[in-house]
């Protein structure tokens, strides 16, 4: 099965651990990153997806997919 996440996030420091985190546990960039700014907060917030095959599972939509 292959399972698609969108982390999602402030761009700090944070993000790019929550990103870390993931590629270490075995998910992969899925395209390119993107970026979007809220006014209303002054803030810049990041996007990036991310894909992982998980073999001998099959695909249910209750499963929490980062713990996959």
């Amino acid at each position: 099965m292959k399972v698609y996440r969108f982390l999602t996030g402030p761009d700090d420091a944070s993000f790019c651990h929550r990103v870390t985190d993931a590629l270490n546990k075995g998910w992969e960039l899925a395209g390119s990153p993107t970026l979007s700014f809220n006014h209303a907060t002054n803030t810049m917030y990041c996007g990036q997806p991310v894909v992982k095959t998980v073999h001998g599972k099959d695909y249910d939509p209750s499963m929490k997919l980062g713990e996959q």
